[in-house]
């Protein structure tokens, strides 16, 4: 080998050298920087006062082929659901992202058993992953009898590789025989009861059999024993539609719901959102919109409980504010509620965020309603929302600090991962 042979080969090592040492201190940095905004966040959970949020609760809503119920506490809307699963009387199915091992945990699992005990057949699918947390024992001690599911922790063995295979279950669904079904953000637990402001819909009538569809597809897609027979009838419904996101298919309907229906809007679009980290596509509907001048508003909360969630989601506040958007700061709570509504016409309430793992990852639900008293409940619920919130503006956002516009930088090449 000659000098210069010897030469190059020495550079080339030196240059990737040099890359991997880069890429060390960025991926350094960023972790640094998430391990201090933890410490922040823990701390500032320690300092904040609890305070109750606004919430009322409202009738059943007539609609054709049956009636929707529109719930914001979830004290009011578990109590409903217990309700409803104290009068089963032939089948119960309940899938769940997250169930705590607590008071209000122990109740869904002790009114779950006292069906099963009296001749219900009961089926339960939840996230493994979710619920890593809780005693293995909380979900084995279920009697044998009550059909379990868990979404397992990794799927497709080597195949794990394929998007396919990433996708967690993040729906939130109850079915009780033909009687009624719930659907929304919120998961069970005590937290959830009166500490988080979310949304949960009760469908009765025409939506319940869809509802129960959706169950049994997926439980069958997953090999849950014993296999489900599908309805014997559906509905051809023209005022209400389920969306899901399918990952096993790669088929994610709920994004481009969304964006259609933004698309089509010509007064107002008011969204509410637990994590606001959209796609440029999803951006630009927003954007356009408001610059055709529609009334577009979105709640968000002024802190989440995930912390780095609501850093990556704040890259993307100034293209918004600048587009016209409005931004909407819910305070005192999370807010993890997933719905929208449009024109007055148009409403969605389901399990998916507005972030790459909910409209392109996970296994997610949306309802769609077109229907105007829904509609009406929705914008009422809205307003009585914004009442809690602090409206960011633009000359408010691009007078931040220099050190929060450092923390952006510095983990926005994380955002397409969440």
């Amino acid at each position: 080998m000659n000098a210069r042979s010897i030469r190059r080969r020495r550079r080339r090592l030196e240059v990737r050298r040099a890359v991997r040492r880069t890429a060390g201190a960025v991926v350094a940095t960023q972790l640094l920087t998430v391990a201090g905004l933890l410490v922040f966040d823990s701390q500032r959970r320690k300092d904040r006062p609890d305070k109750e949020f606004p919430h009322q609760q409202g009738g059943p809503v007539p609609v054709p082929g049956g009636d929707v119920r529109i719930y914001t506490f979830g004290e009011h809307l578990f109590e409903e659901m217990l309700a409803d699963i104290d009068a089963a009387q032939e089948r119960i199915y309940f899938e769940t992202y997250i169930w705590k091992d607590d008071a209000i945990g122990q109740r869904f699992r002790d009114a779950l058993v006292a069906a099963h005990e009296r001749g219900v057949r009961v089926f339960v699918v939840y996230d493994t992953f979710a619920n890593l947390v809780v005693p293995r024992r909380f979900f084995q001690s279920l009697p044998e009898g009550i059909h379990v599911k868990r979404h397992p922790l990794v799927t497709g063995g080597v195949a794990f590789l394929s998007p396919r295979h990433w996708g967690r279950n993040h729906r939130k669904l109850l079915v009780v025989d033909e009687t009624a079904a719930y659907l929304g953000g919120y998961n069970i637990g005590q937290d959830y009861a009166n500490r988080w402001r979310d949304t949960h819909a009760r469908y009765a009538g025409d939506m319940v059999v869809e509802l129960e569809n959706a169950f049994i597809d997926y439980w069958n897609i997953y090999d849950g024993s014993p296999a489900l027979p599908q309805p014997r009838r559906r509905t051809w419904s023209r005022d209400m539609r389920i969306h899901r996101n399918l990952p096993a298919d790669m088929v994610y309907p709920i994004r481009n719901m969304y964006l259609e229906a933004i698309d089509r809007a010509s007064e107002r679009v008011w969204l509410t959102t637990a994590y606001l980290i959209p796609d440029d596509a999803f951006i630009r509907s927003l954007v356009n919109a408001a610059e055709r001048g529609v009334d577009v508003r979105v709640i968000v909360p002024h802190f989440s409980n995930h912390i780095v969630a609501d850093w990556l989601s704040r890259t993307l506040y100034e293209r918004l504010l600048r587009g016209g958007v409005r931004l909407l700061r819910f305070e005192n709570a999370m807010v993890h509620a997933k719905t929208a509504t449009i024109d007055g016409l148009w409403s969605t309430i389901g399990t998916a965020n507005i972030d790459r793992l909910s409209l392109a990852g996970n296994y997610e639900m949306n309802m769609e309603i077109l229907d105007a008293d829904v509609a009406a409940r929705m914008e009422e619920v809205f307003a009585l929302d914004s009442g809690n919130c602090t409206e960011l503006t633009l000359d408010e956002w691009t007078r931040r600090p220099l050190i929060s516009r450092v923390t952006e930088g510095i983990l926005s090449p994380w955002r397409p991962l969440l």
